[in-house]
Order: C-alpha cells, then structure tokens, then sequence
C-alpha cells in the first residue's frame, strides 16, 4: 500500500492535469500511486507509460500528459533523501533488494512551480487521505452534518466540467495554435504581408444537461445527497434543469438558488408534493416528455435520470416515454444507488422497461460514483451501451 507521501504528491500531479482540462478521477490517481510501486522510477519511460495507463489519459490528451511530466522529472533533485541509508560503496546496483527507491519521481511531483514542498509536522494527516475517505463513504452512512463537505467537493469536482476542452477548434485572440488557413485569407488585404497570425484553440465544453430525481420514499437515504450533487452541477455548467420526481414531476429549476445547499433542500423538500411517498416514475417521465421535451431538450442535451427503478406505474409507460427521451436526446444517462452493491440485479419492472433506452447505466452510492459521471455529461465520453457493474 502506497504510504502517505506518496497519494499527496501524485494528487498535486493530477490536480496539476485536471487544471489543464486532463480528466482524472481519484479512483485513477489511487491506480496510479499502485502503478508506481511496479517501476522502476529511475526509468523515464516506464513511469510515463505506467501513469499514462493507471491514470487512463486519452490519447488526445498524451501531449498536454508529456509536456507536465518533462517538467516534473526536470525538476527532481539528483541528490539523495536523508532517509535513505546509504549502502557500502562495494555493493552493485544490480544486487539491490528490496523496494525500488521512488524518492526521485516523487520528489518531482512535490516541488512543482508555486506549490514549494514542506516539512510534515507531527501529527499531520494530508487532507487528502480524509478526502479519498469521504469520496468512497456510502450516503447511507452519512448525515447531514456531512452536506457541507458534500458540497464543497462535488462543487470543485464539478467545476471540471467548465474546463474541459473538446476537439473542436475555434478561432481564438491569443494562445493555441497558427491557423495557417485564416493566415493566409488576412494576407490577402494587406497585399500577401503578414502582418499577425491568426489563431485557434480547442472550444471548451459546455454540456446542456437535465436531471430528473427520484424523490420517493426508496430513494429517503440517497434523495439529499444526489440533490446536493444537482446544485453543484448547476452552479457549473451552462445550461441545468433540474426536476424532482415521485408520484408527479415538479420542476425545480426556478427555485434554486446561490443559497447554501441545507436550506435550499429543506425548502425543495417542503415544496415538492409527496416528498418520500410513492413511485409512478412512467407517469413522471411522460408528463416531462409531454410537457418539457420539445423545449428543454436537444441533441446537446444529456439526461441523468437519478432513480433505483421501482416504480408502481406500468414498465409500457416508462417504456414509451424513455424512448421519447432518447430519440431527442444527445445521451441518456440512469444513475442507479443500487447498482453500487455487487449483488444487485437490475430485476425490477421499471428498470428493465427503461434499460433499453439508457447509454450509460452507473452507480450514485457515493461521491466517487458521481465524479464518475462527469466525463460521461462531456461531448462523446463514455462508450454507449456500458454499464460500470457489468450487468
């Protein structure tokens, strides 16, 4: 098991990723500190083919990947730790045992530009050791008291999202690359002199998106915290409806605001009727397709339906009406509490009506299965049809 030093240098590496538009989730970065125990961190290649597979970068991504770890290893000192006991001058390097020395790669990681490297005090626990702790906390085991790290999390998780450049180019005033093109289309009014360049950069991503939560009494210990994942969301991305769903639809939309995320779900819980009552999830659904699918939805808009699929209504309405969504829709996503358990089966009526017509079917049993989403709301990610629990 990678010791702490180890997972708080390599986050600051991947924080460093996600800040230039790199997706990595924490699941990786957890791959990625295992990753390194198998090298030989010494060797440059191995660590970049070992991190480029444990941390799953795309390959559009490869060169922004290479470019940051160049300059981490450029920065590791060629000194030895003073931790590490010396051995005798006659050994050779060959006969070594024992764990391979990772002090070098580490050490790179740790001192990247304007994040200096400090000395752990007694007693000081990384915060991101509880981070991973919370992220991987089933909602059944958290309480209120836990909304606002809740919050604070999936609201700089989500962020990403706001980021992550697509492979569209766009024209752009400076950075990016020469569009040689629009160049020469210039220099044709200034008499073949070029007088600038023109330039383009990937566009950034920003995905339309609709939720649709399950309010029922089922969903009691999931329904706060996927709620608060629906505000942070919002608060991101450029277009967010957001409905709440039981026996009937009611679009919340209208009534969320900047407030902190307690008393904005204390008040959708009193405003939303039959709040932890029963389930007609196809009726819900068709009353959204009947009332807001020509309007809300497009072929840039994703649908999340957040939902464990018991419903009291007939599996032919959900039917219908999960066709419709699709059909409109750029991508319909079904998060699942349920699905986070091993031994769940996707048996009931409703789920099995609506699975036909789901591109990703995914777990929402902790904070780490939401940041899973993310890339999935993203132009073209995620592969259609999968399922993360392979059923």
């Amino acid at each position: 098991m990678p010791d702490r030093d180890i997972v708080e240098r390599l986050a600051r590496f991947a924080g460093r990723l996600r800040q230039r538009g790199v997706g990595v989730c924490v699941s990786d970065e957890i791959d990625g500190a295992a990753a390194l125990l198998l090298v030989d961190v010494d060797d440059r290649d191995e660590v970049r083919f070992a991190l480029r597979a444990a941390l799953k970068i795309q390959r559009s991504d490869w060169d922004t990947f290479d470019e940051l770890l160049q300059d981490f290893w450029a920065a590791a000192p060629a000194v030895e730790p003073p931790a590490t006991p010396r051995e005798p001058p006659s050994r050779p390097r060959s006969d070594r045992t024992g764990p391979i020395p990772q002090w070098r790669w580490m050490q790179a990681i740790g001192q990247l530009p304007g994040e200096p490297g400090r000395e752990r005090t007694a007693g000081d626990t990384p915060g991101y050791s509880s981070e991973v702790l919370l992220r991987r906390k089933p909602f059944d085991d958290w309480s209120p008291d836990d909304l606002p790290a809740m919050e604070r999390l999936l609201t700089r998780a989500a962020r990403r999202l706001r980021c992550r450049p697509s492979r569209r180019l766009v024209p752009v005033r400076t950075g990016g690359r020469a569009d040689l093109r629009r160049s020469f289309r210039w220099a044709v009014g200034t008499g073949g002199e070029f007088l600038s360049l023109a330039r383009r950069d990937r566009a950034v991503e920003r995905p339309d998106v609709v939720l649709l939560c399950d309010t029922s009494g089922s969903m009691d210990p999931h329904t706060r915290f996927l709620l608060t994942f629906a505000l942070s969301l919002k608060r991101v991305v450029r277009r967010c409806e957001v409905f709440a769903f039981n026996t009937s639809l009611t679009r919340l939309t209208p009534w969320l605001t900047p407030d902190k995320i307690g008393p904005t779900l204390d008040r959708l819980a009193a405003g939303v009727p039959d709040w932890s009552g029963g389930t007609r999830i196809g009726a819900s659904l068709d009353e959204f397709v009947t009332r807001y699918l020509d309007t809300l939805v497009s072929a840039k808009t994703v649908v999340v339906v957040l939902s464990d699929g018991l419903d009291l209504d007939s599996p032919a309405k959900l039917a219908d009406a999960m066709r419709a969504v699709g059909e409109k829709a750029r991508k319909v996503i079904w998060l699942n509490p349920l699905l986070g358990d091993p031994r769940y089966r996707p048996e009931a009526r409703g789920m099995q009506a609506a699975l036909p017509y789901v591109e990703h079917f995914v777990p929402a049993h902790n904070l780490e299965s939401l940041e899973r989403l993310l890339p999935l709301l993203a132009a073209g990610g995620g592969t259609p049809r999968s399922t993360e629990s392979g059923v």
